[in-house]
């Protein structure tokens, strides 16, 4: 199964080694994809060896030559992806190859519902022609010889890879284009993301379904039925992720850091921890935060909440706050006149759990992350 996934709402996203560039778009190999391989290749190593009959080696071998162009089909899959993507002004992260096929990162979202439709069917476009080009290799090579396996094998793989992605549900591709159509027809994203994602669930269940059937009427190996479930268990969950970044996409306007972020207090540098803390108590603003200053007033610290509250009380007095206060230098900043979108990318690209909100060159205020999430989530229980 391959899928393309929206912006990663984490600086990098990718848990596999790198192995350089295609067309200038990185390239990575998730270790389950490796394991994957490996398995491919042996048991379709031992089906040729059965078919052709080979010796083992040469089964092995037509295998691993399998699991290659497979892989090259994947690849040139996302690459339909990413270049359509760069074509239109997106940029991209980079291309992943993984246990059930592949994914390609992009940075930003399209702009246009257009070209969310173009960029969505260029991989199954490109699965397609593959698969053309390999039925017509089929036709074209004597029967029984190992040229003759291989292009059958690949045939088959593209053209289900071409429909299967085409099915009209997230996280697939055909979803993106369900997405892509509703969206033109609502001027509504986050309706069509919603849809798509609903619709993401349905073909999950179908498919679970399909493969129990046809695994009871013995027409599906044993074998191939854990990595089917997989596959719907997967298309399940990318469903469910796409429902909720779409109800928590419909929140950005809610964001107004002048309003969610927490007030600050000063403190002088060298301050003991329980003076500070007693002193914000008194001022009615026992949530704000404690902001380190030095000599001159200028705002230098901000005092880490967690490890101030890790110290035991009976030393407080003897700890000053600058033992658990981090340099505002190290800490991402926000402009309080962000919008929503600017602040969740901004967020996105440099995770944390503390955001300086900035007034010019003036601190007015700290965002937590939790805060923020719950603005975005209220009817989510957060973690302690």
């Amino acid at each position: 199964m391959e899928q393309t996934t929206r912006p990663p709402r984490r600086p990098d996203r990718r848990l596999g080694l790198n192995v350089g560039r295609v067309f200038g778009v990185p390239l990575h190999l998730n270790g389950s994809m490796v394991l994957l391989a490996v398995l491919i290749a042996v048991l379709y190593g031992e089906f040729a060896r059965r078919q052709l009959d080979l010796p083992q080696l040469s089964g092995y071998l037509i295998g691993f030559g399998f699991v290659v162009s497979l892989l090259g089909s994947v690849l040139l899959h996302e690459l339909g992806h990413a270049l359509t993507a760069r074509r239109y002004g997106i940029g991209v992260r980079g291309i992943t190859l993984e246990l059930l096929g592949g994914y390609t990162e992009m940075d930003r979202d399209a702009p246009s519902p257009r070209v969310d439709l173009l960029v969505s069917l260029a991989g199954p476009a490109v699965s397609a022609v593959l698969g053309v080009l390999a039925v017509a290799a089929t036709l074209a090579l004597p029967e029984g010889t190992v040229a003759h396996q291989l292009a059958f094998q690949l045939a088959v793989s593209n053209v289900i890879v071409a429909l299967f992605n085409s099915l009209p549900g997230l996280p697939l591709d055909g979803g993106r284009a369900l997405r892509a159509a509703v969206w033109g027809l609502t001027q509504d994203r986050h309706l069509g993301t919603e849809v798509a994602g609903w619709a993401g669930r349905i073909v999950a269940v179908g498919t679970a379904a399909l493969v129990v059937l046809l695994t009871v009427e013995r027409r599906l190996a044993p074998l191939a039925l854990p990595l089917m479930l997989l596959v719907a268990v997967t298309l399940w969950r990318g469903a469910g992720q796409s429902i909720r970044a779409a109800r928590v996409s419909r929140r950005f306007p809610l964001i107004d850091l002048a309003r969610l972020a927490r007030a600050v207090w000063p403190v002088a540098t060298g301050t003991p921890l329980a003076e500070a803390q007693r002193r914000r108590a008194e001022s009615g603003q026992p949530d704000a935060a404690l902001l380190v200053t030095d000599s001159t007033g200028r705002p230098v610290a901000l005092v880490d909440p967690v490890a101030a509250d890790a110290v035991p009380v009976e030393r407080r007095p003897w700890l000053a706050v600058d033992a658990v206060a981090r340099s505002l230098g190290t800490l991402p900043t926000l402009p309080v006149g962000w919008d929503g979108e600017r602040v969740m990318e901004a967020v996105q690209t440099h995770p944390g759990a503390q955001y300086v909100v900035t007034s010019g060159e003036d601190v007015v205020g700290i965002l937590h992350i939790a805060d923020l999430a719950q603005l975005l989530e209220p009817n989510r229980k957060m973690t302690p």
